[in-house]
């Protein structure tokens, strides 16, 4: 009776002690493998839509390709005439780099100053973040063709107010090579600068109101409370979209296609721009490729800028 009773005790203990081993493997296979099971479809567009065209890129920037047939490889060629050959090249990269110093100043001083004065409406404060929203929400070939009509020296808005006594606007503003590529940017900062204000005044809304009182308690301004207390607080979100618009500085295309292609005389010409022209216009589709892998080296930097920093333990 008595082994019986062990030989029983002991199945049970075998038993139970299969059922843990079987729920271990089980949970193990729900938190190790059954996650890659999810992942693996996404990785697979991933590999399949983003990384197989960055590799065939980066060899194809390595050839002489026109697009169509077999391509010659010629290693390094192609970048040696980018940096010293090509002026196009540099005065497309002189022209993204005054695109990034406008647009990491301009529109974010415009947006910081309307989303401070807005955070302190509280009637009606839907309107405007609308209208000022609205045009980012326009698709660029809208809104470039909009900005073209009203840069027109015949009907645009130049026209409109010499008619009303005030001279001086009715300039040919995307036709004179002086005056084309500021032309440019104002209409595209017409876009940005709301979205970058929306975002603005929404990490202003998360400071907590405390830090207000406080700061009037102790008899701070207006102005020592944006320095103190606003732009600390929204201090991440500021930093973000600085690095977001660095990185698109070096991307920029729509816009300048739209409204000038590059022209006059080059005066506008950007670097997807210039790659455009080299690889569907020229046929260079080898050169174009080692434009874009540029572009993307410049994006990648300044992305990189803002990692390094905060390793570096800055608050961004």
């Amino acid at each position: 009776m008595q082994l019986i009773t062990k030989a029983g005790g002991n199945n049970a203990g075998i038993a139970t002690k299969q059922r843990k081993q079987s729920w271990l493997r089980g949970n193990r296979f729900r938190k190790t493998i059954l996650p890659w099971l999810f992942i693996v479809p996404i990785t697979l567009v991933h590999l399949v839509v983003v990384v197989g065209p960055s590799l065939s890129g980066m060899y194809y920037s390595l050839t002489d390709w026109s697009g169509i047939g077999d391509a010659k490889f010629i290693g390094l060629e192609n970048f040696r005439n980018l940096i010293f050959d090509d002026n196009n090249f540099r005065l497309a990269f002189r022209h993204n780099i005054l695109w990034l110093i406008f647009f990491m100043t301009v529109p974010f001083i415009m947006a910081l100053a309307v989303a401070s004065l807005l955070a302190q409406v509280r009637r009606g404060s839907m309107i405007f973040r609308t209208a000022f929203f609205v045009p980012y929400v326009l698709p660029s070939v809208v809104a470039a063709s909009i900005w073209r009509m009203l840069y027109d020296p015949r009907l645009g808005f130049g026209v409109v107010l010499a008619r009303y006594g005030i001279p001086g606007f009715d300039q040919p503003y995307l036709g004179d090579k002086n005056l084309a590529l500021a032309a440019i940017a104002f209409a595209d900062n017409w876009h940005w600068w709301g979205f970058l204000m929306i975002l603005f005044l929404t990490a202003m809304q998360n400071i907590p109101l405390d830090l207000y009182d406080a700061a009037k308690i102790d008899g701070a301004s207006r102005w020592q409370e944006f320095l103190n207390v606003t732009l600390p607080g929204i201090r991440p979100t500021v930093f973000f979209m600085l690095m977001m618009t660095g990185i698109g500085s070096f991307l920029v295309f729509d816009y300048v296609w739209i409204l000038t292609q590059g022209g006059p005389a080059g005066s506008s010409e950007m670097l997807a721009t210039h790659l455009y022209k080299e690889a569907f216009q020229r046929f260079e589709a080898g050169y174009g490729a080692a434009i874009g892998l540029t572009m993307s080296a410049l994006a990648g930097i300044m992305a990189g800028i803002f990692v390094l920093l905060r390793r570096r333990g800055w608050d961004i």
